[in-house]
Order: C-alpha cells, then structure tokens, then sequence
C-alpha cells in the first residue's frame, strides 16, 4: 500500500439503486457530478447523489463517499484489502466501485465517523471535500 494513502470524502449523500436489466440508463442516473452506471446479465445498478433518484425506484439511499486520492497504478494489488479489513473487523458494510484511476467506499451515513476514525487509526489520510 502506498504511504499515507488520502481518502477524500464526497459531500454528497448517494443512493444505490436496482433496475431492471433490460430498462434504459434513466435520464436521472447521470445528470449529477458524480454517479456509476453497471449493466450486468441479472441487473443494472446506478449510484448517484440520491436527491436524483425518483421516490419509486427500488433503492437503498443513505450512503456517504469516500475516494482514494488516484491515479492508482492497476499493477498495486492489497489497496482494497487494506481499506476493507478493518471495516469488516467493525462489521461496517460498505460498497465499493472502482475505476481506471482509483477507487471509491460508500458507508452508511451513520456508519461515517466510525469508518473515518478507523481507517485513521490505520494509516489512511482522511480529507473532506
């Protein structure tokens, strides 16, 4: 793991949210700064800031985002592993997603300062945005 790893957390409260495989990206799922689109065979999933998300859709909202500071080199293997453990030591659920450059944490909202206060105390820089 690179030294001092900073983790910036993202002003937004986001929603995670499920739609039908076969539906159309909606118009709402894009419109913010920050949001993942993923089509699988079974589903497609959409984070994004949950003030875009239409009270029908079937989502989980309440989640805060914390970004690895990147470009991180696709080559670095354990960067995961170490943001995870003590999280799942703490039995703190998170979702992650991650990009070409870097990776991202979504936590509960209520779960933040304990996820803040954790991965402090191992090592990692936390930042807000």
């Amino acid at each position: 793991m690179p030294q001092a790893l900073k983790l910036t957390i993202l002003a937004e409260t986001f929603a995670v949210s499920k739609l039908d495989k076969g539906v159309p990206v909606p118009n709402w799922a894009s419109s913010g700064g920050w949001w993942s689109v993923t089509r699988t065979d079974d589903e497609l999933s959409i984070v994004c800031p949950e003030v875009q998300v239409p009270t029908d859709a079937i989502s989980n909202r309440g989640w805060k985002c914390l970004k690895v500071a990147g470009p991180l080199d696709l080559a670095l293997t354990g960067i995961l592993a170490s943001l995870l453990e003590p999280l799942a030591e703490a039995r703190i659920s998170v979702f992650s997603v991650s990009t070409f450059d870097t990776d991202y944490l979504l936590v509960k909202t209520e779960n933040l300062a304990a996820t803040a206060s954790l991965l402090s105390l191992a090592g990692f820089q936390i930042l807000d945005a």
